[in-house]
């Protein structure tokens, strides 16, 4: 991430912050969070900010358009440009296939999918305006999830928001090409978080996976890192899977 200005949507905690964390300590030159909670965007913020970098933090709710164009804009006016867009906010409602009602639809919808797609315009029309590095005038990386590409009925709202982003991946990186603007996702098998060991997650992961275990979250953060950073310079609308081999399971 050497001398990017990085933007991360969903940074305020988990693999977010550990990806704000990892960007400074892999060389960017300025990092933004966006989150629904604005004191954990500040927190996150602390490792830059105890570098010297120049840094911002927004509070957004990714689901309403003009909120996302607002807020992506006060970031650009605090940090110039942005060169590398993440978007890693998303929630994880677990129901089973016959029981997801109208509000889990609409909350999963609204966030794993409305809310990436306002973030990536945003991001486009921001990208367009700036000089390119290298060929390159901006990188966009959506976190996916291997269940959006394997039956997952005990989580199928969850799974159907993470295949449609899989298309977006796919058509904004069409459509911009022309722009200079590389568009790809990362889709992690399960990850050993706080929140899985809390949920009782980790032997789930474990059993799932022919490694025998689940992700470390800087497992996948280094192959978000990879794809947002100046070395990726000629791939976009790509699905880059970090599975453990589940996927070929």
């Amino acid at each position: 991430m050497k001398d990017l200005s990085v933007l991360i949507v969903g940074g305020g905690s988990g693999l977010g912050a550990l990806l704000a964390r990892m960007a400074v300590d892999a060389g960017a030159a300025k990092i933004g969070i966006i989150d629904i909670n604005s004191d954990a965007a500040e927190t996150a913020l602390e490792p830059a900010r105890k570098k010297g970098l120049p840094t911002a933090s927004a509070r957004c709710d990714i689901q309403v358009g003009p909120e996302c164009h607002a807020t992506f804009d006060a970031i650009v006016s605090k940090l110039g440009r942005v060169d590398t867009l993440i978007n890693c906010a998303a929630i994880y409602p677990r129901r089973p296939i016959l029981e997801i009602t109208d509000a889990e639809w609409d909350a999963s919808n609204g966030i794993n999918i409305k809310g990436t797609y306002h973030m990536m315009v945003a991001a486009v029309r921001h990208m367009q305006q700036q000089d390119p590095k290298d060929h390159v005038r901006g990188r966009i990386v959506n976190l996916t999830s291997v269940d959006a590409f394997k039956a997952h009925p005990q989580n199928p709202h969850y799974a159907a928001t993470k295949a449609a982003v899989v298309s977006l991946t796919r058509s904004f990186a069409q459509h911009v090409a022309k722009d200079g603007i590389l568009v790809n996702s990362v889709a992690p098998a399960g990850m050993a978080t706080e929140r899985a060991k809390a949920l009782g997650f980790l032997d789930e992961l474990a059993k799932a996976s022919p490694l025998g275990r689940g992700a470390q979250p800087t497992e996948i953060a280094e192959w978000v890192l990879m794809t947002g950073g100046p070395k990726n310079t000629y791939m976009t609308g790509e699905q880059v899977i970090v599975s453990g081999g589940y996927i070929y399971a």
